[in-house]
């Protein structure tokens, strides 16, 4: 995991090659080989904080039904609330491990963008869908900036309705679904500039 590019890197490097090359136009082998070991030092030091940061959310978190994994820039936490039928209602019994979320957030990674992630199940019009996994991601948001004291421009909510890639039970809804009415997040570590581009609703 430590030898993979963060995401942005290779523009930055590519920037930096250029710059270094000012006007005689080509880089020295040095000058091009101490960029590179320069940004795999930091891509290898910011990796090591967000496996450091992952392995302390899955011990505070190991009470809750959360699932953290890190990846290259980021960390993500599944399963981290669920909604009732047809409803985007932040449930008491979620808001614990949010108040957790966001205290680890602001002490250990508060320059992080956090995307909040809704989802929904099948039942009910693609559109639907969209626009019900958007107010359930936004009522989580709301909730981490209100009341967890997260910057509301670091912190945004996106959503990806039914999408059948990311139902943890395919097709199923009603009382059977509630694993797919459900918000996750992700802590991104390379900052919004470089996020991914959110789904649109329609």
């Amino acid at each position: 995991m430590n030898n993979v590019m963060l995401i942005g890197k290779p523009a930055i490097a590519m920037a930096v090659l250029i710059g270094l090359a000012g006007c005689t136009g080509y880089v020295k082998k040095a000058d091009f080989d101490a960029t590179v070991a320069e940004l795999r030092a930091n891509d290898q030091k910011q990796q090591k904080e967000i496996d450091d940061l992952a392995a302390q959310m899955q011990q505070r978190f190991s009470e809750y039904d959360a699932k953290i994994a890190a990846m290259a820039g980021r960390i993500r936490v599944d399963t981290i609330a669920h909604f009732g039928f047809n409803d985007a209602t932040l449930s008491e019994q979620d808001k614990p491990l949010l108040d957790d979320f966001a205290k680890t957030i602001a002490k250990s990674a508060p320059e992080a963008l956090v995307t909040v992630e809704g989802f929904a199940d099948p039942a009910g019009s693609r559109g639907y869908n969209m626009r019900l996994g958007q107010k359930r991601a936004e009522a989580v948001r709301d909730y981490l900036v209100s009341t967890g004291g997260l910057s509301a421009d670091r912190v945004r909510a996106v959503s990806y309705g039914e999408a059948t890639n990311r139902q943890v039970l395919k097709g199923e809804s009603g009382e059977n679904g509630q694993p797919n009415r459900r918000v996750n997040l992700v802590v991104d570590f390379a900052g919004a500039s470089n996020a991914p581009a959110a789904p649109a609703a329609p």
